[in-house]
This record gives structure tokens, C-alpha cells and sequence, in this order.
């Protein structure tokens, strides 16, 4: 029998790409799409071909549902979610999952308590050069990891850009906004969590229009085998980011060399000690997607996928906290 998918708020094209796995997906059967806003939701039928039901959210987590796909705004998904997972229901949403700290220690005791699982578009882990990059770093061929960088600047991009990223509560900061891909990966492919912060700083730089959007963000912090990571996820690129290499772009330093891959390309290039010429590995299929990891940890009664996307995260939320403070 297949599982039921209900697609709640499609304020962001991210959503667009859920969309689309969901109907691939042999597993699951879309059975509705809700969108509040007037203009969101004609936007998204023109996109998608989406026929949007008129019954609300709350009278859906009602029926017989087995996951709920959250695509609203920022500020308001930790509600979204804490509102289907109290009905039971499962969850994927697109990243952030929250806002706040509260939010998220709320999500996390209902998750417990009625044994549901959460999901999060968190691709980078499936890049081809990811799945190489993980299997490179199991064998050790480098040996251990030193030290670390990423980078994973964006555009402001006023044009395309939804206007509610610059309303008071709905964007719930840049770290948290951007950060959790670079940190869900690299906990992913090195087995290593942040264990402290050694400093951050997020300002406003290019969101001239916005003087209270801190679109700028870079921070250090302590892994736990004591390499240090460095990060830069600021809003500080130009519009053809996306087909630049510093969109996320991964280095990884160990004790025999340099491991470094990104976004754009399939390959990950190791630099290794005592050779003279770089060794071009290629990228791996990594034949799953977040959307068939929700469902299989759902088949198997797992917790894996669930645990590690509340552990990315309270990392980053813990993070944009800091950061905050620091205003």
C-alpha cells in the first residue's frame, strides 16, 4: 500500500524539487496540496500544474495521512511541523525545520513520544562527490582530519527572491538558513560533531535595501576529534553563484594531504603527500534521496535520518543563538 503525502506551503521554489521527487516516488501517492497565500499559490500552480485543495491544514491532519511535506514560510514551519507531528503524522520539510530553540526541543519531545520521523531536504549529502568524498575519508587514505573549510555563499537576488525573507520573524537568520547544509555534511561524511564555537559573526553587507537583514555570516568552530572548521555562508555572491565553484566548496586537510570537492562538479580531487600530480576521484551515485530515506527509516522503524537531522539542526540553531547575541 502506498504511503500518503500531503504538500503544505509552497512559499519557496526549494519545494518544487520535493514535489517532484513525491511524484517519481512508486511509494507515495500525493493526495493534496495546500497553499494560504493567494499569490504563492497561484505561483506555484503555474510552475507545477499544482490543483490546490480549499480545505485547511488543520481539518487535513485529520484524515488518514501518513506524511506531511512543509514548505511554508521560515518562521512559521516549526509550527507546521509541531502541529503534524502531534497528529501523528510524519514529516519532511524543507531546511530550515525551525527557527528557535524552543521549537525545536518541542519537536523533539513529541517525536519521541508518538514515535514519528522527520525528514529534510538536505541534498548535499547525496552529491556524487559527497558519496566519494565519505567513502575516501572510511578508508583513511589521508589519514586523520585536521582541519576543515567550507564555503556556501548566496545571492540577495531582490528580483526572485520571496519578500518574506525580509520580515520581522519569518527568516530566522542566515546561519540557520544556510549553515545547515555545510554542517549536516560534514557530520555526515567525517562522523565528527561540532563540540564548540570558537567564534562567529553575522552583519549586513549587501542586503542594501534591508539594513536589519544580517545577510552576512562566517564562523570557527571545534570539531570533536579538536579539527577546526571555517565557514562562510554569507548572501555576499554574485547571481551566477550557482554555477561558480565556491558555491558550496568543501576542503577537508588531513594529515597526508588535501581532499577537495564541490557543488558543481562530480569529482573530488585529493592532493596527497609525496605525490607530484593531484588524483581525480569520480563521484559516486548515491542511489537514494531524502525523500526514499523518510520512507525506508518509516518501513524499518529506524531513527537514523530523524536523529541526525535534529542534531544538524540544534547545531546550527545553537549557532545562529550565538551569533544573535553578538548583534
Amino acid at each position: 500500500m502506498k504511503m500518503k503525502i500531503l504538500f503544505y506551503g509552497f512559499q519557496h521554489s526549494h519545494i518544487d524539487v520535493l514535489y517532484k521527487l513525491a511524484q517519481q516516488n512508486q511509494e507515495l501517492d500525493i493526495i493534496g496540496c495546500l497553499e494560504e497565500d493567494a499569490e504563492a499559490r497561484q505561483t506555484a500552480s503555474d510552475r507545477l500544474g499544482i490543483c490546490f485543495d480549499e480545505r485547511d491544514y488543520d481539518e487535513w491532519l485529520k484524515k488518514d495521512i501518513d506524511i506531511v511535506a512543509v514548505g511554508v514560510k521560515y518562521g512559521q514551519r516549526g509550527r507546521a511541523a509541531v502541529k503534524a507531528l502531534e497528529a501523528g503524522k510524519h514529516i519532511i520539510s524543507d531546511k530550515p525545520l525551525c527557527t528557535s530553540m524552543e521549537e525545536l526541543e518541542k519537536i523533539e519531545r513529541i517525536v519521541k513520544r508518538n514515535d514519528v520521523k522527520i525528514a529534510c531536504m538536505l541534498e548535499l549529502r547525496y552529491m556524487p562527490s559527497a558519496c566519494r568524498a565519505r567513502a575516501l575519508l572510511k578508508e583513511k587514505m589521508l589519514g586523520e582530519i585536521r582541519n576543515l573549510s567550507f564555503t556556501g555563499q548566496h545571492c540577495i537576488d531582490y528580483a526572485h527572491r520571496p519578500s518574506w525573507y525580509f520580515e520581522e520573524g519569518m527568516h530566522g537568520g542566515t546561519v540557520n538558513d544556510l549553515a545547515i547544509h555545510g554542517i549536516d555534511l560534514v557530520r555526515d561524511i567525517t562522523g565528527l560533531e561540532v563540540e564548540r564555537l570558537d567564534g562567529i559573526r553575522t552583519w549586513n553587507a549587501y542586503a542594501v535595501k534591508n539594513p536589519e537583514f544580517k545577510d552576512c555570516a562566517v564562523f570557527m568552530a571545534r570539531l570533536t576529534n579538536g579539527a577546526e572548521l571555517l565557514a562562510d555562508v554569507s548572501y555576499s555572491a554574485p547571481s551566477q553563484v550557482f554555477s561558480m565553484p565556491t558555491y558550496w566548496n568543501f576542503k577537508i586537510w588531513c594529515e597526508r594531504g588535501l581532499m577537495a570537492f564541490n557543488l558543481i562538479d562530480s569529482h573530488v580531487t585529493v592532493f596527497e603527500e609525496g605525490t607530484d600530480e593531484p588524483q581525480i576521484y569520480e563521484g559516486i551515485d548515491p542511489r537514494t534521496d531524502f525523500l526514499r530515506d523518510l520512507t525506508d527509516e518509516i518501513k524499518r522503524g529506524s531513527n537514523t535520518v530523524t536523529n541526525s537531522v535534529l542534531s544538524s539542526t540544534r547545531t546550527v540553531l545553537g549557532m545562529q543563538e550565538e551569533a544573535d547575541k553578538l548583534w
